[in-house]
């Protein structure tokens, strides 16, 4: 199909990628525009962008879509669908209305639970069994339009924020050819979203990286898994700021942040946590007992 696409971070990569490699034309990418980044904060562009110029592909990256002039640019496309993944500005009517076949959503949760802006992290850190893709035609509420497709994946215990990431990047990969093809041949058949089990993931939070040792144990184990790498777990001991990467859950009881042993064993509201792997400032990420070799951190101490 002739088609437009629109999306920004890594996760739209892999579904352009797929779009391009089943033989779709796609005569646009829209992304968001060039943000500083790294030490020198220069200018850089997304990674969709940078995949789609490299490949020759015009791209646009509008601050807005409301202006007179982008709607015009995006009509004179004159394409037949859209294809929106984790783009990040919001698609006036104007726009969901121009292509033939309207926009369609590759969406990392099964709608409605977790519409919005944080699907995968949300998910595991809600101890989710389940996750997936789902397909939705897109419309001005957000996340609320019809479903058109949905394949589930199941969350093993251990899941990472990065693992769900690429893993439900490659199931969308999948599953939107699949409703492209569907499209084409006039079988592509959409489902109004259930009033129930509506379930909004919020946007994450910088102070979210900060470890409340008051929590239950299984609790933070969790947001090590889902908030890294941003905002990252973290915690602080001698002034100095210590991400944590790995954690197991373990047995133990005290006061809330307190060492359990010399190994970073550590009391939690419920249970206590054995931390695996960690950062230090301006250091590689390293086994905790690399760490304390250098940086003892005996029993009775409290971390805050």
């Amino acid at each position: 199909m002739k088609l437009v696409f629109m999306g920004t971070p890594d996760f739209a990569v892999a579904i352009l990628d797929s779009l391009l490699a089943t033989g779709h034309e796609v005569v646009a990418v829209y992304s968001q525009p060039p943000r500083p980044a790294g030490r020198g904060h220069k200018e850089q562009p997304s990674p969709v962008h940078a995949f789609a110029a490299a490949r020759g592909l015009p791209v646009y990256t509008p601050l807005t879509l409301r202006d007179p002039a982008e709607l015009a640019a995006f009509a004179a496309l004159d394409a037949e669908v859209a294809v929106v993944a984790a783009y990040g500005l919001i698609l006036p009517q104007a726009i969901l209305d121009t292509p033939r076949y309207g926009c369609l959503n590759v969406h990392a949760s099964l709608l409605p639970r977790w519409r919005g802006a944080a699907p995968i992290q949300r998910a595991i850190l809600a101890g989710d069994e389940e996750s997936g893709v789902t397909i939705m035609q897109m419309e001005a509420g957000l996340d609320t339009g019809p479903i058109l497709l949905r394949q589930s994946l199941p969350l093993p215990p251990d899941a990472t924020a990065d693992w769900l990431h690429d893993s439900l990047a490659d199931l969308g990969a999948g599953l939107i050819v699949e409703a492209l093809d569907k499209l084409a041949n006039g079988i592509l058949v959409s489902e109004a979203q259930p009033e129930e089990g509506v379930v909004y993931a919020a946007k994450l939070r910088r102070e979210e990286g900060r470890i409340d040792w008051t929590l239950p144990a299984r609790q933070i184990e969790r947001q090590i898994r889902a908030l890294n790498p941003w905002p990252g777990l973290w915690f602080e001991a001698g002034g100095v700021r210590i991400k944590v990467l790995k954690a197991a859950l373990e047995s133990g009881t005290g006061a809330p942040g307190t060492l359990l042993d010399d190994q970073l064993r550590i009391a939690c509201g419920d249970g206590a946590l054995r931390l695996l792997l960690v950062q230090r400032p301006g250091k590689a990420a390293m086994p905790a007992a690399e760490m304390l070799r250098g940086h003892p951190m005996p029993a009775g101490g409290v971390l805050v």
